[in-house]
């Protein structure tokens, strides 16, 4: 299988030369888009110049930041359109280990529709993380999951595989989600599709290098999101059973 690792960046200067060595070491198979919003600090000229000197690493530059979501479907198209088979979401600051990807992969191989790499199933963990993002993401997690009636454990995590097919199946030009709920949005649609979704025990380790993009208000509008999609689906489901039957 053809496998595009898409890693979005905005101001990841410092990380991104380290993450695609990384990368590059751990699944040299992998060919690699970098999808900048016009870094100011000049991530997406590395890029370039990276790219110059590996013919597996390519780049596609948009015109600012729009979120996380509108770039990784931007890093979908592309790979689709160039004909990959799998697309892989990974973090440029070296919080997702290039070095279990293949977990991911191997899970693929093995009939997966998205294969999730988790914090919160056995085996799965995370380094130097404070508490207070540990508790946001459970807590996220297990909200968001009761809230859509869903059995994935670490369903805000952003390390995951998906087969071409699956993202077809989304159509992406319907998700509108484009923060911390983007994750969200995905996997739940992947769910009500019915496909295969497995979760891969990982070890996520908190940045070195550069600033989170984490904030209080992407929290907020990702459980706001969430909250409208788990009661639009309670209600949709409660019409339906409400609706006679026609002879």
């Amino acid at each position: 299988m053809r496998v595009l690792t898409i890693i979005p960046t905005y101001n990841e200067l410092e990380s991104l030369p380290k993450t695609l060595g990384r990368l590059r070491a751990a699944v040299p198979a992998s060919d690699v888009l970098v999808v900048d919003d016009n870094s100011p600090d000049g991530t997406g000229q590395l890029a370039d110049s990276i790219a110059a000197e590996d013919g597996q690493v390519h780049v596609l530059h948009r015109k600012g930041k729009e979120g996380l979501g509108a770039a990784y479907i931007a890093g979908f198209k592309w790979g689709m359109a160039a004909g990959y088979d799998v697309l892989v979401e990974m973090d440029a600051d070296g919080s997702h280990q290039p070095e279990q990807l293949p977990l991911l992969l191997d899970a693929i191989n093995d009939g997966a529709d998205l294969a999730m790499g988790s914090r919160w199933v056995p085996g799965g963990g995370t380094v130097n993380w404070p508490f207070y993002r540990q508790a946001i993401s459970r807590t996220g997690s297990t909200y968001a999951r009761l809230m859509l009636g869903l059995k994935i454990k670490d369903i805000t995590g952003g390390y995951r595989a998906f087969r071409r097919s699956t993202l077809e199946a989304l159509k992406l030009d319907q998700v509108e989600s484009v923060g911390y709920g983007f994750q969200v949005d995905l996997a739940w649609r992947v769910a009500k599709l019915g496909l295969k979704i497995v979760e891969c025990p990982i070890t996520f380790v908190e940045r070195e290098l550069g600033a989170s993009k984490m904030s209080g208000n992407i929290v907020v509008e990702a459980m706001i999101n969430v909250t409208k999609w788990g009661l639009a689906s309670r209600w949709a489901a409660l019409t339906r059973k409400k609706t006679p039957v026609s002879k």
